[in-house]
């Protein structure tokens, strides 16, 4: 069986043949994100806080602690006397004044404030672009196929917060603590015959007066906020 030889083309046929250039690689792009972020945050929190006190403290604490662990015909003996006598006195004044006065302005400025950009004219704008084609629209030219990008994102985000908490807080006590604490502890533990005493003896004489004291706090608090 013969080969069949192809039959080379013709001058004609070969000028009848139409060939379509590629566009440049850099106006081709699978991908093309325009992200434009407009943060602008206004805060402002001014604080303001007056503390004052007056106090006395008296903790006394004594403690005596006896265990047998583990013993036999062992004797523990835990004493703990104590005798307090807390005299306390406070004679004064506690007195906290926070004034605070805030005048905050976060509001855009006004067209007729000095160094606001003037309202533009708009019979000066520039006439609207004429609409893009729609998205079903097939090209006529062939080469517009693979000319542009396969996906394009286009995201505007802008974000104004304007934030004001103005915060006032005053303070004022008098106090007097005493606190004595007397402890005394004996065990026996897995002992045969053992003897564990534990006396705790305590007098505390407490004596606490306030004369004349005086405990004001005074919060004055004005804001004026502009948003």
């Amino acid at each position: 069986m013969s080969e069949h030889e192809p039959t080379p083309l013709s001058p004609d046929e070969i000028a009848a043949e139409a060939a379509t250039p590629l566009p440049p690689k850099e106006v081709m792009s699978i991908l093309d994100l325009n992200a434009d972020l407009d943060l602008a945050l206004h805060a402002a929190a001014p604080i303001d806080l007056a503390v004052a006190a007056n106090a006395n403290v008296a903790a006394p604490i004594n403690a005596a602690v006896g265990a047998n662990v583990l013993s036999l015909d062992s004797k523990v003996g835990s004493l703990a006397d104590q005798a307090v006598s807390i005299n306390q006195g406070i004679s004064g004044d506690a007195i906290a004044h926070a004034p605070q006065d805030s005048t905050i302005d976060q509001a855009q400025p006004a067209a007729d404030q000095p160094g606001a950009a003037a309202p533009a004219d708009p019979a000066a704008a520039p006439a609207p672009a004429a609409p893009a084609a729609g998205v079903g629209a097939v090209p006529t030219d062939p080469a517009q196929m693979l000319d542009g990008d396969l996906l394009n994102v286009n995201v505007n985000a802008a974000l104004d917060a304007k934030l004001a908490a103005p915060i006032n807080g005053a303070v004022a006590a008098n106090a007097n603590v005493a606190a004595p604490i007397d402890a005394s502890v004996g065990a026996n533990v897995a002992s045969i015959g053992s003897e564990a005493t534990s006396v705790a003896n305590q007098t505390a004489i407490i004596d606490q007066h306030l004369d004349g004291v005086t405990a004001e706090a005074t919060a004055d608090q004005k804001s004026s906020i502009t948003q």
